[in-house]
């Protein structure tokens, strides 16, 4: 079992960068792929961004490309996405999430096994 805390979420204007953190625990961290979606209100909950295990491969969602960009350290059990040149079109509840997939990267909610509770992201204008 894997349980998935994220943090760095908050109230930003647009244009500027903020990162969000995932932290997972248990000992199977380097054993999955990560994760993040978002989800507005509304809407379905959209892929921004995963990764694999061994981090030497990433993916993204079309309207996140070339701005954001994930990470993970998996000594310390963690994943990061960092955003940059945010637009309140980001605006959403942001959730990482673990899957035992890859080749194609899972992009898709049901490809996941485990989820964290979100941290709000909201962008003004």
């Amino acid at each position: 079992q894997v349980q998935l805390v994220e943090s760095g979420g908050g109230l930003v204007q647009a244009g500027v960068s903020l990162r969000l953190s995932c932290a997972a625990s248990g000992r199977t961290f380097s054993m999955y792929a990560m994760g993040w979606f978002r989800q507005a209100p509304g809407k379905e909950r959209e892929f921004v961004s995963a990764i694999n295990w061994s981090a030497d491969s990433t993916y993204y969602g079309d309207s996140v490309k070339g701005r954001f960009t994930i990470s993970r350290d998996n000594a310390k059990n963690t994943v990061y996405l960092q955003m940059s040149s945010l637009k309140p079109e980001d605006t959403a509840v942001y959730y990482c999430a673990a899957s035992r997939f890859w080749d194609p990267p899972p992009a898709r909610p049901d490809e996941y096994t485990y989820w964290g509770q979100g941290t709000q992201v909201t962008v003004s204008s």
